[in-house]
């Protein structure tokens, strides 16, 4: 009897594993030894190098200066055309924002790498497409890019 249960309790340790969770990474990895051009090749105002609000307000001013009444309508009666402005160019904004997203949806999945070196490799010939603060995935821990005391471009553990 005493040797089915000792077969019982090891069977379920075996089963069942360790108790505790996995303990965090705490290793920092060096990636390049400066930080220079990280995120060059990101424009300002949207993941995918297009400023779709900047690009709304050129729309907008660019219909307005049109200035292209149709008849019988002036100057005095413009307050529709100006609407009729905003709502064009407003759904060229939101195609630009739905690109924007799914540029910025492709880019993280490119961020999860199965081993370090293959991570490391990547940064360090892409750095101009990726933003400090960026989180990259190596096999399935969370790392952070950042830099370092001395400028240096690392991946550290993303501390939760």
């Amino acid at each position: 009897m005493m040797n089915l249960i000792v077969l019982i309790t090891a069977i379920a340790m075996v089963s069942v594993g360790c108790a505790h969770g996995q303990r965090p990474v705490s290793q920092v990895y060096v990636v390049s030894e400066d930080a220079d051009g990280v995120g060059a090749a990101l424009a300002s105002g949207g993941a995918g190098g297009h400023d779709c609000q900047k690009q709304h307000e050129e729309c907008v001013e660019l219909c307005w200066k049109k200035k292209n009444w149709p008849y019988p309508h002036n100057k005095q009666q413009s307050g529709w055309y100006y609407e009729r402005c905003e709502h064009d160019c407003t759904e060229e904004f939101k195609k630009c924002e739905e690109e924007q997203e799914e540029v910025t949806r492709e880019k993280e999945k490119r961020l999860k790498f199965s081993r370090m070196d293959e991570a490391i490799d990547w940064l360090g010939k892409h750095k101009a497409e990726v933003a400090l603060g960026a989180v990259v995935i190596v096999a399935g821990v969370a790392f952070v890019l950042t830099t370092g005391g001395s400028g240096m471009l690392i991946l550290a553990p993303l501390a939760l």
